[in-house]
């Protein structure tokens, strides 16, 4: 497992997608995608690749806490106890996004991209993902350095690396 992250870690954001595409069809599942701080820029690079219609289901743009609740079911206690930015509220994006979509595997991504936005406890490039399903998920919290941009393209790459490796795992 170490050998195979690695060797993700040195692949361009099209050959990675090309990876998931590839994983997808070979395990059977769509995918679908629920994003706050990256704006719908996973969905735009996993369309990138031709073809991706036969796995990619859907995507959302849930910028707002309202929209999470309105498409995702997210629930506002959630969002008020944890805030927007946290493991059980990107945990619950994933599980609303294949729910909604009736996708088998999604992605989910919230975080402070900046320039301002941050808080002592949730600084400017802290950034949650989550991959799974309705039924189960599994997150992650990252501090990315840089700026906005540099914060919202690695929430993209760790988003489809995500994805990739969940896919080795069932």
């Amino acid at each position: 497992m170490v050998h195979r992250a690695a060797s993700l870690a040195n692949l361009d954001l099209a050959t990675l997608s090309e990876r998931l595409g590839k994983r997808c069809r070979e395990k059977g599942v769509s995918v679908t995608t629920a994003e706050s701080c990256t704006g719908g820029g996973v969905a735009r690079v996993i369309t990138a690749v031709a073809g991706s219609s036969d796995y990619f289901e859907t995507g959302y743009v849930t910028y707002s806490n309202a929209a999470k609740t309105r498409l995702l079911g997210v629930s506002e206690s959630l969002l008020a106890e944890h805030g927007a930015v946290s493991r059980e509220v990107v945990e619950a994006m994933v599980a609303g996004a294949c729910r909604e979509s009736g996708a088998q595997l999604g992605v989910a991504v919230s975080g402070v991209a900046g320039p301002d936005g941050g808080t002592p406890d949730k600084p400017v490039g802290t950034v949650w993902l989550a991959w799974g399903n309705e039924r189960q998920q599994q997150a992650e919290c990252f501090r990315f350095p840089g700026d906005r941009r540099g914060v919202r393209e690695r929430a993209v790459r760790e988003s489809i690396v995500g994805l990739i490796r969940y896919l080795e795992t069932v």
